[in-house]
């Protein structure tokens, strides 16, 4: 049975071809350590990663490649940025839809350092700017909000945001997971001051690679110390970027095919892949609405959102739902809780959890198709039942 793969939101599936060819390129042919060494292969393996801070610099409209810094995932991303900014006393405003990578680290920073955290409820469409501007107070420290929700697909108003984040001098702080590669990101324009996400989702990258831009004027504590191959005289930690926040070796096989991933996204170009899954997601709302027993979480259909939907099937668990879809019908899709108690109690499914569904450049109207034939047959098996 061929698999219908509907969990990009968790990790885009498949990989443009390249992506895996050129992870066993860097393991076969130039597996030496970057930036630790004069020699050849570690000169190669330390231009690639530097193409790859190019490439994600273009894409993102940041000045300096070396205000990227590479991480494993985009929650070390955010960790990096929350823990290295608060201080005790600081005051955060976020929202009711982040994902745990923000707020248990902001949460955790609350119980050890007393920082407070103010959590901003979007309406069903969308988030109200004047509550954000209301939340702020002297001691402010930090804006963090998710570009798109991982439950809900909603998009926050990003640039609205940053306006108001620069307008009182207050640093901003995007979850980029489920819009990098996927939505436009331009950080002067929409005014962020640090932007985490990772490479496995809608850049196309391998698993285990991610990364952090922080502005230039931007001052954070390293998460992590120890060896960054330049001054390894000093006892501290290095103040040069990227160094700074880079100890130890980097993924040079995964950020090699995070390189090829970066690069697919940028041939095809971000509108065209918004464009494509915008279509697979209307197509898929619109064909629920012929449904009748099918609850869809988030904004109304006419509203924009990322290729996220969530649902339950009324009468019948999520996780039962997801399990027949992936066992009977070969399609795989997340059910349950999707790491973001304050997102469902939000939406209204903190008792029961939902089934989601998330497209990429790759997947087809004739697989939304199938999924919706999957679903008829168990409503019509649940009936019979």
């Amino acid at each position: 049975m061929d698999i219908i793969y509907f969990d990009n939101a968790a990790s885009s599936w498949p990989k443009p071809r390249l992506v895996s060819q050129k992870v066993a390129e860097a393991i076969q042919e130039y597996g030496a350590n970057p930036g630790r060494g004069g020699h050849q292969l570690s000169m190669r393996a330390s231009k690639v990663i530097y193409k790859t801070r190019v490439k994600l610099a273009q894409l993102f409209g940041i000045q300096n490649p070396n205000d990227i810094f590479f991480t494993m995932n985009a929650t070390m991303s955010l960790n990096m940025a929350i823990k290295g900014l608060l201080k005790n006393g600081d005051h955060v405003i976020t929202t009711t839809l982040e994902h745990n990578s923000v707020r248990r680290p902001l949460e955790y920073m609350k119980k050890v350092h007393g920082v407070e955290i103010t959590y901003i409820k979007p309406e069903k469409n969308g988030f109200i700017i004047e509550e954000f501007k209301k939340a702020i107070k002297q001691n402010t420290r930090l804006i963090a909000v998710s570009h798109a929700s991982n439950l809900t697909g909603m998009i926050a108003p990003i640039k609205e945001i940053g306006l108001m984040a620069r307008e009182y001098n207050i640093p901003f702080l995007v979850d980029g997971s489920q819009s990098v590669g996927i939505l436009p990101i331009d950080v002067k324009e929409m005014n962020i001051s640090l932007l985490g996400f990772p490479g496995h989702k809608g850049l196309y990258g391998p698993q285990g690679t991610g990364a952090l831009y922080v502005h230039p004027d931007l001052q954070l504590e390293p998460l992590l110390h120890g060896g960054t191959g330049s001054h390894s005289e000093l006892i501290e930690q290095p103040e040069t970027r990227p160094d700074r926040f880079e100890s130890g070796t980097l993924n040079t096989p995964g950020i090699a095919g995070l390189l090829a991933g970066v690069e697919f996204v940028l041939n095809l170009g971000v509108e065209e892949i918004r464009n494509k899954e915008w279509e697979l997601t209307t197509y898929t709302l619109s064909k629920f609405e012929d449904l009748p027993g099918v609850e869809v979480y988030g904004p109304n259909r006419e509203k924009e959102r990322v290729a996220v939907i969530s649902f339950n099937l009324i009468g019948m668990d999520a996780s039962e739902v997801a399990y027949i879809l992936d066992q009977e019908y070969g399609i795989a899709v997340r059910s349950g809780f999707h790491c973001t108690p304050l997102g469902h109690e939000t939406s209204g499914t903190a008792e029961t959890g939902a089934v989601r569904i998330s497209y990429g450049y790759f997947n087809t109207k004739e697989q939304v198709d199938q999924l919706i034939i999957a679903i008829r047959d168990i409503q019509e098996a649940m009936l019979e039942g």
